[in-house]
């Protein structure tokens, strides 16, 4: 893997100007066709991330007989150590470039480190063919998601991204009814989530365990845990003094220069569904709402809005997402049922309400006698077995990289509208706000020195 060199933002631009038509039109795939292993062969997995949701992911493939874990790298030294115990045979690494470095004998690469080095473990995997599967959000920012898309459509091999509620037969549920017409043409979906992982109020951050209260980025430095490797764990952001705001737990999702708060984390599991259901790729325009931008912390709450043009056989339509405090005046004035997180559909004959597990069509009496569909998205065995199905078989996946991309640069840009602060004219192809130059600087960032995704 290359490790040294700046991204060329110009030659990188004119890529995706020329392939950006292709990542549209496959967006909506449910996956592509994979070299096919013979049912008993065993499967070389390498994972980038043990501890958290890598440890999750770890336990959860390896539940599967054919799966061989034969590399692991933490920038923890004693999650490493904890995990080589219970897998004596396998390589160990605390830096992911040596083992990308190392693939000879690697039939495919999960990644679940921190979200800003997403696209520098999983773009050099990809680069060489092998399956991936990352967890969410895909990628830091809109300018790494797009080079993942286009290195994902190039090497042609099982992709996923970690949103397990994908999988669940809830959501296949509601995306049929909607596709079926049950609520008739949807003009517009909200969206809200109670999370409120930002710049919260001292009272706020004392309700949180995991949240330490600060309004501004810690000049400080305090003593680096023992076995963790900052400067690894930081990777290609800035370098910052240890402090307890970043690490351990999910703290660091608060921080631009690591996260991207509620919006990025939960906004892959819970706009998948409307992005999903609704068949939507690019927005046209993204405005976003709140209190004024910090530049280090991520909003506690914020709504954004998206306007999407006419899709296959769908009108126009708008997608509201609101977090933390923030929820639709419908939830206001207590005109649906009074949901902590959920997703509403809107269409001229009805609507449809959903969380995670279970859904309503509304108003309910109108539905009394409504005969559902005949289920037409078949169950998922679980997107872990998913892309293991996928990698042996060449059958599809619920989340690849070409579908998921394009759902995570629409959360990026809820964010990107929210630093900017004005209402963005997007292009897709040119991969630029065209009416706000100043957005440009929340697309991309040049890694830190030592670090590329040349």
């Amino acid at each position: 893997m290359r490790t040294s060199g700046p991204i060329r933002r110009r030659h990188f631009l004119q890529g995706t100007a020329a392939t950006a038509g292709t990542l549209l039109l496959g967006s909506n795939l449910l996956g592509s066709r994979a070299k096919a292993f013979a049912e008993n062969d065993k499967l070389n997995l390498a994972f980038v991330g043990v501890g958290g949701r890598g440890g999750s992911n770890l336990k959860d493939l390896t539940k599967d007989a054919s799966v061989n874990v034969v590399s692991i790298c933490d920038v923890n030294g004693t999650t490493l150590d904890r995990v080589g115990e219970q897998f004596q045979k396998a390589r160990r690494y605390s830096d992911f470039r040596r083992l990308l470095d190392e693939l000879k004998d690697v039939d495919a690469v999960v990644v679940s480190s921190t979200e800003h080095t997403h696209a520098f473990a999983t773009l050099p995997a990809l680069q060489m063919k092998k399956p991936v599967y990352c967890e969410k959000p895909l990628t830091y920012n809109i300018q790494e998601s797009r080079r993942i898309m286009q290195a994902s459509a190039q090497a042609n091999v099982p992709t996923q991204m970690g949103t397990q509620i994908h999988g669940l037969p809830n959501y296949r549920r509601v995306v049929e009814l909607v596709q079926s017409g049950a609520i008739g043409a949807v003009s517009e979906a909200h969206v809200w989530v109670s999370r409120a992982w930002g710049l919260q109020s001292e009272a706020d951050a004392k309700r949180h365990r995991d949240i330490v209260y600060v309004t501004d980025r810690p000049k400080e430095s305090m003593e680096i845990p023992k076995g963790l490797d900052w400067d690894l764990w930081c990777g290609p952001a800035p370098l910052r003094p240890y402090h307890e705001v970043y690490f351990p737990g999910p703290k660091w999702y608060r921080w631009w220069d690591f996260g991207n708060g509620t919006m990025s984390d939960l906004g892959s599991h819970w706009n998948d569904l409307p992005f999903w259901a609704l068949k939507l790729d690019a927005p046209k325009t993204i405005e976003s709402f709140g209190d004024k931008p910090h530049s280090e912390i991520a909003p506690a709450s914020m709504t954004t809005t998206y306007e999407y043009g006419p899709r296959e056989g769908m009108p126009a339509c708008k997608l509201s997402w609101y977090q933390g405090e923030d929820k639709p005046q419908i939830w206001k004035d207590k005109g649906i049922p009074q949901w902590d997180s959920a997703v509403l559909f809107v269409g001229d004959k009805g609507m449809l309400l959903s969380d995670y597990n279970k859904h309503l069509l509304l108003p309910e009496d109108k539905f009394v006698d409504f005969k559902r569909p005949k289920p037409f998205i078949p169950d998922s065995p679980g997107q872990h077995e998913e892309w293991l199905n996928a990698i042996r078989n060449g059958t599809p996946t619920g989340s690849p990289f070409s579908y998921a991309g394009l759902l995570t640069e629409a959360n990026h840009l809820g964010n990107v509208a929210f630093r900017a602060g004005m209402k963005l004219e997007w292009d897709f192809k040119a991969m630029k706000a065209t009416n706000c130059p100043d957005a440009d600087r929340f697309i991309g960032r040049q890694p830190r020195q030592g670090w590329s995704l040349g």
